[in-house]
């Protein structure tokens, strides 16, 4: 994390002279890029879980929390800095979305918004919330929910559907295909907001908006349009790590356990024997993608509530090559082939050493359970 979100102090609860790093930062245009700061915050809230230290507790909320405040400060306005984006005001900041962060302006590879990026930001602001008792991250989370979701709906052939990208002003889409996991990203995280909001009223804690929208509506959107796309993983190393993540915050639904097994047999039988061959390309892999599938499996099998043994020795087997992948690549992210790509590398790599905050019920308000997808 210094290495990316550096230097910052480790020696105080308040740390009033750190702003995190535009150059080159998370990687980004003016060194914000919203995939990888959404990591950032979560492994902050990791560190801060992970210290014992009281004062370094505090001292990575506090770098999370100022983090968060930066993201929407740089990637909520224009690229220029000098005005919101449309639709967002000084009291509803996020009312716009939040920008990719992409260095082009234009080009197949422009800036925009994602909905995948979107959706792992407000898990990002969730995590924050209940980490730091702060209602006003989960309200903000929910105010970008709401305010992006109509623009990534659409129809097509007379059945309910997504697209993968939109312009920064929200007002056309980009790249007209559906995002394989978008719309079981959006039921999951948005039916984690709504929950967490609950969560706060039921414990009468403070917000700056008492009477937060429902999600329910875009819920049911999204039930919609996953009854008419079967879910399957690809291939692809970081669509596998993160179905896996998103189903194990509920391994009861039906839908979420076939998705988790289909995830669980290509990690099996694809993934890991691929990523644990002799590393002579190592450098040229994409590190983060592997990364993200390690995240993913070891958010999913870590767990000991399961009592048949047949599964445990399978899900330990699981955990030792994800364990091992991530070993292969230890001292070596610096020398990997794309500078640009360093940022996220580090990131997705702590988080897949320790995932903490990724995963489901390690940070908590209270003793009430908020991450239920249902």
């Amino acid at each position: 994390m210094q290495k990316v979100y550096g230097p910052y102090p480790t020696d105080t609860p308040d740390p009033a002279s750190w702003q995190p790093p535009s150059n080159p930062g998370a990687g980004g245009l003016r060194g914000r890029y919203l995939w990888t700061d959404a990591f950032g915050v979560i492994n902050f809230i990791t560190l801060s879980r992970e210290k014992e230290d009281p004062l370094a507790q505090q001292l990575y909320l506090e770098l999370a929390r100022r983090l968060a405040d930066t993201v929407h400060s740089v990637l909520g306005r224009t690229r220029d800095g000098t005005s919101r984006l449309l639709g967002a005001t000084d009291s509803e900041p996020l009312k716009g979305g939040l920008r990719i962060g992409k260095l082009d302006a234009d080009g197949p590879d422009s800036d925009g918004q994602y909905h995948h990026y979107l959706t792992l930001w407000m898990f990002a602001l969730n995590r924050l919330a209940l980490a730091t008792g702060e209602a006003r991250w989960n309200a903000l989370a929910v105010q970008l929910a709401k305010a992006i979701h109509p623009h990534f709906m659409a129809k097509r052939g007379g059945q309910e559907t997504m697209v993968w990208k939109i312009s920064t002003d929200m007002r056309q889409a980009l790249v007209k295909s559906k995002g394989n996991l978008d719309d079981v990203d959006g039921l999951v995280v948005y039916q984690l907001l709504q929950d967490t909001a609950e969560l706060f009223n039921k414990q009468d804690i403070a917000s700056n908006d008492p009477a937060l929208p429902s999600l329910n509506t875009e819920i049911e959107n999204y039930r919609r349009i996953m009854a008419n796309h079967p879910k399957s993983l690809s291939g692809d190393p970081l669509d596998l790590g993160m179905g896996l993540w998103t189903s194990h915050f509920d391994r009861t639904a039906p839908w979420l356990r076939a998705l988790a097994q289909d995830g669980l047999a290509i990690a099996r039988d694809r993934f890991l024997p691929a990523a644990r061959k002799p590393n002579t390309g190592l450098p040229h892999r994409l590190a983060f993608r592997e990364f993200g599938a390690c995240l993913g499996i070891k958010c999913y099998v870590d767990v000991d509530t399961d009592t048949n043994d047949t599964v445990q020795q399978q899900y330990q087997h699981l955990y030792a090559g994800a364990k091992a992948v991530l070993d292969a690549w230890e001292g070596k992210l610096l020398d990997a082939a794309d500078e640009d790509l360093r940022p996220i590398n580090l990131v997705m790599y702590a988080a897949a050493l320790i995932p903490g905050a990724f995963c489901n019920g390690y940070v908590s308000l209270g003793t009430v359970e908020a991450d239920r997808p249902g």
